[in-house]
């Protein structure tokens, strides 16, 4: 890839801190956005590529204040990869006892905090005449579960995730299709499930469903959305790019 100046929000969760990571390693320029930046500031000693901001992107006019930050700090800004994931405390929730207050939080914070995220960032990309607006669904968003997966342990797939996810591939389509003559990329990516400290009856569950790997490397997908920041993915639009080793099948 040509260096680039790129977001990432969620920058100290599993993808964003690899992609992030990633980014750094190419030699781009990178504004890595979380409500808690230890993690992503691990990064930060001796890089002059990357700047941490703590914010809550959840709030409108914070991501409005985040955004004007990072438009006068860059100047132009080639793309911005949503990866921020915010939950509430009860995220997981079984539907027979899932209560209607964290419903609603969930579904603002996750998919209504997206297309506010998206509308600020398309409208700066609209006046420099070009951008690459990469979102994070889910293979959730495809299909319903497979329940089976998660015999034999406390996990579950939480109704509201579904929904989220599946709002999300379509929020990604109708951007596209709505900004189709504005010289604007807009994908999303879904990955499987991605390895993170789960119970050893899951992972065993989970990768009968896969093809060979099981549960994917967080660089797994980063290497999908460092396709789709490249101009070789520039045929690609409004697209949903799926990375599960074959689990959705």
């Amino acid at each position: 890839m040509n260096k680039k100046k790129i977001i990432v929000t969620g920058g100290s969760g599993i993808i964003g801190f690899a992609l992030t990571k990633s980014l750094l390693s190419h030699g781009h320029k990178v504004i890595s956005v979380d409500t808690n930046t230890k993690k992503i500031n691990t990064l930060k000693r001796n890089n002059t590529d990357l700047i941490v901001i703590k914010a809550n992107l959840n709030k409108e006019n914070e991501t409005k204040k985040f955004m004007s930050f990072c438009i006068k700090k860059f100047k132009i800004i080639d793309a911005l990869v949503h990866c921020a994931y915010p939950r509430t405390k009860d995220w997981g929730t079984k539907l027979e006892k899932l209560k209607q207050k964290s419903l609603n939080e969930n579904l603002i914070n996750q998919l209504g905090s997206t297309i506010i995220i998206s509308k600020i960032i398309i409208n700066y990309f609209l006046k420099q005449k070009f951008g690459n607006l990469i979102l994070l669904s889910s293979i959730m968003g495809l299909n319903n579960p497979k329940f089976e997966t998660y015999k034999g342990t406390n996990m579950s797939s939480p109704i509201e995730y579904s929904a989220i996810k599946s709002g999300i591939i379509s929020i990604t389509k109708y951007l596209a299709k709505y900004y189709a003559k504005n010289n604007l990329k807009i994908n999303c990516v879904s990955p499987g499930g991605i390895k993170n400290n789960q119970p050893n009856k899951f992972i065993q569950n989970y990768k009968k469903q896969c093809n060979i790997k099981g549960l994917l490397n967080s660089d797994d997908v980063v290497n999908t959305i460092n396709f789709l920041l490249s101009k070789k993915s520039d045929a690609i639009s409004g697209q949903n790019i799926v990375v599960d080793d074959g689990y959705s099948l």
